[in-house]
């Protein structure tokens, strides 16, 4: 007997929509060539939320995962709702003393993962009592989880306020914080989720983003539980793996956060590309140009939007929205000057389309009705108090808002550059160089000045086969109407790999830290706006004109 009862009438917590399923035999989950019903699914969350009961000790209910996207991520997680405990998901492009770090700073009991990363463990010092670290390919495992089978499924009855899971922020800059998410709030954003996207248990789900970040838990995995729809687990993303996958398991749904969609796109184009069950491409940050071409080539719609993994911010692109706007944000939205907290002057463009006023209607977006809504970080009252600051949620985000209520992401606000006295945000130029179409991806940040302020720099990922000289770069940025004279590139590097969270987030800090005396070919802008590729002997008198400013430290780029 198959019975799936509709999330609409479960009060939304993790802990119900598990529990619900336990009579459906429809298939939860596939991995590679194996499946598990939904049915089989409880069980085995039942046998491991009975063991972690067994084991546990005073303290947080901490279990730290450090898995790839594997079917125990998603039984360790429907394993913790049912026992009440919370899942930290540990990003394994954190190493060494930065991992033991993090495990220790979320104060972890367990510590959950397998053979493909005992590497990343080796030699250090953990926090987590050794008996409680457990291999997931080991044969301690299997007996530990069959001496729960038959057992009952444990009868919990826990808060739902309290955290569920510590998702680390992607770290650009500095140690991550750990943001907190109860199973109320994410039961809650999915059953949102399944409303506005129609979502329903005839949906297949391609899981490739990383489970330990928020986009493939809160724009995948919980909405699909609430659902009761298929996940389809792929170990890590692959560009050239996608569309293999998206027919052989007819996925119809994807979630995708940061440049996936470029990597996509960056495969050699097929004709029959467009020949795919794909219907919903869900997530964030993709670069604007490229969500049309990601549609018409695979036939599907892209639904950009931006959210914090914090809560407390919303925003989602309408039909009428600018193509280079984020969208229209949730009620009590608003972009804010961070010293007065007043609202910042409308954005106003000149006739090219380029910002004028960015001085005055740059801040950061924020909200001013969510602040209840934020459910802190782990052990950092500090990061809480900035996140709150006068009864405001602080999104930590640069952007800008136009006439008619249209949000516009001006970066990350470490993303300011201020150049000759001018003060402008680095995204809007991201958006620009990306029109490219030899460009995949473009960084802009910003580097030292040698007189007073700072440089532009980008750093360009090209497409294959394609050189600096093919851009014809000046003449791309000559056509640009609403490219900005101090918003054009000093420095351009070409690089083979971006520096790069596991969430494809661009780490902006090493590339500072880099600036223009770095390995990759880097071309500097003369005089004349023509381009010349940088030698060690001009490197060196960039450097001479710093020293004798008594400015030679900031090419050290100790910028946060």
């Amino acid at each position: 007997m198959s019975s799936n009862k509709p999330a609409e009438n479960i009060h939304p917590s993790i802990q119900n929509f598990v529990l619900s399923h336990r009579d459906n035999d429809n298939v939860a989950i596939v991995f590679e060539d194996q499946q598990w019903s939904y049915r089989e699914y409880v069980q085995i969350c039942g046998q491991l939320a009975n063991l972690l009961l067994e084991q546990r000790d005073e303290g947080p209910f901490h279990v730290g995962v450090l898995l790839d996207n594997i079917p125990e991520y998603l039984i360790t997680l429907g394993a913790a709702a049912i026992a009440g405990a919370a899942v930290v998901g540990l990003n394994p492009t954190r190493r060494g003393a930065e991992l033991a770090r993090d495990i220790s700073h979320s104060d972890c009991q367990f510590l959950i993962t397998e053979d493909r990363h005992l590497e990343d463990l080796a030699g250090l010092e953990l926090s987590v009592n050794p008996a409680k670290q457990l291999n997931i390919n080991t044969v301690q495992w299997r007996a530990a989880l069959k001496s729960q089978a038959g057992k009952p499924l444990p009868e919990i009855a826990i808060d739902l306020s309290k955290a569920y899971l510590l998702i680390f922020t992607s770290g650009t800059t500095g140690n991550p914080k750990a943001a907190l998410c109860s199973q109320a709030r994410l039961g809650g954003i999915a059953q949102a989720f399944n409303g506005m996207n129609g979502i329903d248990a005839s949906y297949v789900a391609y899981a490739s983003m990383p489970l330990f970040h928020s986009n493939a838990l809160m724009a995948n995995w919980a909405p699909m539980l609430a659902a009761g729809a298929k996940v389809v687990l792929r170990r890590k993303f692959s560009a050239s793996g996608f569309l293999p996958d998206i027919r052989k398991y007819r996925c119809n749904f994807m979630n995708y956060v940061g440049k996936p969609l470029t990597y996509i796109l960056a495969t050699p184009e097929q004709a029959d590309d467009a020949d795919n069950p794909l219907v919903i491409a869900f997530g964030n940050e993709a670069v604007v140009h490229d969500i049309k071409r990601f549609e018409a080539r695979f036939n599907c719609q892209v639904r950009d939007n931006y959210g914090s993994t914090e809560g407390g911010i919303n925003i989602m692109r309408t039909p009428e929205t600018p193509k280079t706007a984020l969208g229209v944000g949730q009620p009590g939205t608003v972009v804010l000057d961070p010293e007065t907290s007043r609202p910042c002057a409308v954005a106003e463009f000149d006739n090219n389309g380029r910002l004028s006023n960015a001085d005055q209607a740059v801040g950061e977006i924020a909200n001013v009705e969510t602040v209840a809504s934020f459910e802190g970080y782990w052990r950092n009252d500090e990061a809480n108090q900035e996140r709150t600051q006068k009864g405001i949620f602080w999104s930590g985000d640069l952007g800008y808002v136009d006439a008619d209520g249209f949000i516009y992401f001006g970066g990350r606000n470490y993303d300011w550059l201020r150049v000759d006295g001018e003060n402008f945000a680095a995204a809007p130029i991201e958006t620009i160089i990306t029109r490219h179409e030899q460009i995949d991806i473009a960084a802009v940040y910003a580097v030292p000045n040698a007189d007073v302020g700072d440089d532009v720099m980008a750093t360009l990922l090209l497409r294959p086969n394609i050189s600096f000289d093919d851009l014809a770069i000046e003449s791309f940025f000559h056509a640009q109407s609403d490219l900005g004279k101090k918003s054009l590139p000093r420095y351009i590097r070409i690089t083979n790999a971006m520096p790069t969270t596991a969430s494809n987030k661009v780490v902006k800090r090493d590339l500072r830290a880099q600036g223009w005396e770095c390995s990759d070919p880097v071309w500097l802008r003369d005089n004349d706006n023509t381009f010349t590729l940088l030698g060690d002997e001009r490197c060196q008198q960039i450097r001479q004109q710093f020293r004798v400013r008594d400015r030679e430290e900031l090419i050290d780029f100790k910028k946060a």
